[in-house]
């Protein structure tokens, strides 16, 4: 015998059914497609790269010269340039981030106020890079010439730049992550005696760890990447110099630089590290997936 709720469920028409299979199988479709096309990108980036990596080998990974004129070419200090550059802006972006997260999401603020405030910090990523970088040109690093040795542009601004770029990334991920935290859970805080930050640090911020951690892993991803604004600031310096004063380099700004004018080993050397670059941020996307489930299964 059906109960009275089963019995006022209608069965799907076919047309129902159709589109249902239809969806289905087009978003099927397009989730393989991007698959291959991101495969097909990197056989195509990896075949131009062949004559440099037959060349080199993983001696590329461990060299230190680029010399167009000789055909010698190494990767370290680019890669050392990408990494510090990128874990500068993580050290100073995640703290503020995390903070204005906080901020907008509990009720310090009206909630019109709250509202401007938000739509505010996420058009930060909305200002295109060339804007950030002149802005670093001719405002950050006079101000940065008056207080610091800095000379010129440098690993400092470029870094500095590069975590206001990333800042309404963390942001806006993570308040998302701390809003979407059920209302329960503070309650019970409460109920049970803690203060507001007693319960936001021990409670919220651990239940929206696995967004928060996603959000970070998002934002370094696309500071591995940056091109535009830290080619104009961090000085295009092919040296490693442990200084964040000196000039230095990013596999980015390389490539930015020297793609108009290369030929032969050298458009291969630059495909190889392209290469190199496309590795790091894989590596740095699956390890942020791996820390999320990690997480979640806690």
């Amino acid at each position: 015998m059906t109960s009275d709720y089963e019995s006022k469920i209608k069965p799907r028409s076919a047309v129902e059914r159709s589109l249902e299979n239809s969806f289905y199988w087009s978003a099927k479709i397009l989730a393989f497609a991007i698959a291959a096309t991101l495969i097909w990108i990197t056989i195509q980036v990896a075949l131009e790269a062949f004559p440099a990596i037959e060349e080199f080998g993983l001696g590329f990974l461990t060299s230190s010269s680029w010399n167009p004129v000789e055909n010698n070419y190494g990767i370290v200090p680019a890669i050392y340039g990408t990494l510090i550059s990128s874990v500068i802006a993580l050290l100073i972006s995640v703290p503020i981030g995390l903070g204005v997260a906080i901020f907008l999401s509990e009720d310090y603020l009206p909630p019109a106020i709250q509202r401007t405030i938000v739509f505010l910090v996420e058009l930060l990523a909305a200002v295109p890079s060339v804007v950030y970088g002149l802005w670093g040109i001719f405002v950050l690093i006079p101000f940065l010439k008056e207080i610091s040795p800095l000379q010129g542009p440098g690993m400092l601004p470029a870094a500095l730049i590069l975590s206001v770029m990333i800042l309404p990334t963390i942001a806006a991920i993570s308040r998302d992550a701390i809003i979407n935290v059920p209302g329960g859970l503070r309650q019970a805080a409460v109920g049970l005696g803690a203060t507001r930050w007693e319960a936001i640090i021990q409670i919220i911020l651990p239940a929206a760890s696995s967004g928060i951690i996603g959000g970070i892993m998002l934002a370094l991803g696309r500071a591995l990447g940056e091109t535009m604004a830290v080619t104009m600031l961090i000085g295009n310096a092919n040296k490693v110099d442990f200084s964040v004063f000196a000039p230095s380099n990013t596999v980015a700004s390389l490539l930015a630089n020297q793609f108009a004018e290369a030929s032969g080993l050298q458009v291969a050397a630059l495909m190889y590290a392209a290469l190199i670059l496309f590795a790091i941020t894989l590596g740095v996307n699956i390890l942020a997936q791996l820390l999320v489930t990690r997480i979640q299964k806690i």
